[in-house]
């Protein structure tokens, strides 16, 4: 049965009224990602090896030189349905989702994906696909050590010069918001790194949208913030 037909005035009361609603929940999302700003972080101790397009790198090399970093599981790989012309059909349907990197890559942060799949079938499915995120082969125990092994899942870290820290992860429905650049800085450590939101004293904050550009338009050195990992050490001692 369908909803009741009204009149105009009738529907823009009804949606004033969903408004609120709505309203409330974005200013619950934005609570509970302050309070994901300020989880303890866990250091990085174990040495982890991938093999890329120019061979085998460490996880501090898939930071790119940049502050952070979320790596998402894929599962591609022997045994996956769809092998090897496709990868899993959830992972296929977050990797369509992924926006410009551009983006995201201006707020100091590189998202890229993991899989257990040789480089050679990789770059065949990226190609097929028209998927451009850097995407490694897993070679060790690390799908095993950060909750990935048997399922999907978003892990991101944070670096301090060349140590290491696992800051949050998500996996199941909470990947399902995954693809924005809205929803990957919402799960860093950093956030969106703009000053209307509620984070620890000295996180790097600029005014809102004022660091957005045409994704082609980034400059190639960033502006980021001095001095602000050392005043923070505190939530990773």
């Amino acid at each position: 049965m369908r909803p009741a037909i009204v009149s105009p005035q009738e529907w823009d009361a009804a949606r004033q009224d969903l408004l609120v609603r709505e309203k409330e929940m974005t200013r619950a999302r934005d609570a509970l990602a302050a309070q994901r700003r300020r989880m303890p972080w866990v250091r990085v101790e174990k040495p982890y090896a991938f093999d890329g397009p120019r061979g085998t790198v460490g996880l501090l090399d898939l930071f790119d030189g940049r502050r952070q970093l979320i790596v998402y599981r894929a599962f591609f790989e022997p045994g996956v349905f769809g092998w090897p012309e496709h990868a899993c059909r959830g992972c296929s349907m977050v990797a369509d989702h992924v926006g410009n990197l551009g983006h995201l890559n201006a707020r100091d942060t590189t998202l890229v994906y993991a899989s257990r799949a040789p480089q050679v079938d990789i770059a065949a499915l990226k190609d097929r696909m028209g998927w451009q995120m850097p995407w490694f082969t897993l070679t060790d125990d690390f799908d095993t050590d950060f909750g990935v092994k048997d399922f999907h899942g978003h892990n991101a870290f944070i670096r301090d010069g060349e140590d290491v820290f696992r800051t949050y992860f998500v996996d199941n429905r909470g990947d399902e918001a995954m693809g924005s650049t809205w929803s990957y800085l919402d799960i860093t450590a950093l956030g969106r790194q703009e000053n209307w939101e509620d984070s620890p004293e000295g996180y790097p904050q600029t005014p809102p949208y004022e660091w957005l550009n045409w994704h082609d338009e980034y400059g190639t050195d960033l502006p980021v913030a001095q001095g602000w990992l050392a005043q923070i050490n505190a939530h990773v001692d």
